[in-house]
């Protein structure tokens, strides 16, 4: 694995530290008035969540690692456990279904979602951008109303709660982008 030094750390970048792999949050570059030059590294740990600041000098030199990115299709969900297959090997792997944090919801059968594996350990997996969901339930049209930045509650079909614009109505297909859980278009 590459070495590099502190102050090439950026967002983004996994790193074995500690005997476990961090992923950099947030890099504050701090160059004091009196000694050396540092780099402040907000760290989050990639296996169970935890975070550390920690400070690097130029001269420390850390492991950078690289993350596996695999495309894998969603089959089923079995005992809080969900399966999926490789698109190229056919090989079914098993991941908890916590991996997906509070974006559970949006996982629909047949989807295929992006998986990062370090050897062969599953470490994170993040849904397409943008998912098509359809509205189970919000209060109807009103006429007249304006479209200047009112909007209102609306209910997915998976339970989740997100605001629409008022021409949206019950049993409509919306877009919703699964980073900020919010409305995105008309599908």
């Amino acid at each position: 694995m590459p070495k590099i030094n502190g102050n090439e750390i950026r967002p983004g970048n996994v790193l074995e530290h500690n005997g476990g792999l961090w992923s950099a949050v947030k890099v504050d570059h701090v160059k004091p008035g009196k000694g050396g030059a540092f780099a402040q590294v907000e760290l989050r740990n990639l296996r169970n969540g935890s975070k550390l600041n920690e400070r690097f000098r130029s001269a420390d030199k850390v492991e950078r690692v690289r993350l596996e990115q695999k495309d894998q299709q969603f089959l089923y969900e079995s005992d809080g456990m969900l399966v999926f297959m490789d698109a190229e090997t056919y090989e079914q792997i098993e991941l908890p279904a916590e991996i997906l944090g509070e974006r559970r919801p949006f996982l629909q059968d047949g989807m295929t979602i992006t998986v990062e594996f370090y050897e062969s350990e599953a470490l994170s997996a993040s849904l397409p951008q943008k998912v098509t969901c359809t509205i189970a339930e919000t209060e109807p049209v009103v006429k007249g109303q304006t479209a200047a930045n009112s909007f209102k509650p609306a209910t997915l079909e998976n339970g989740i709660k997100i605001m629409v614009p008022p021409f949206v109505g019950q049993d409509e297909d919306v877009v919703v982008n699964t980073e900020t859980m919010e409305y995105a278009e008309r599908a």
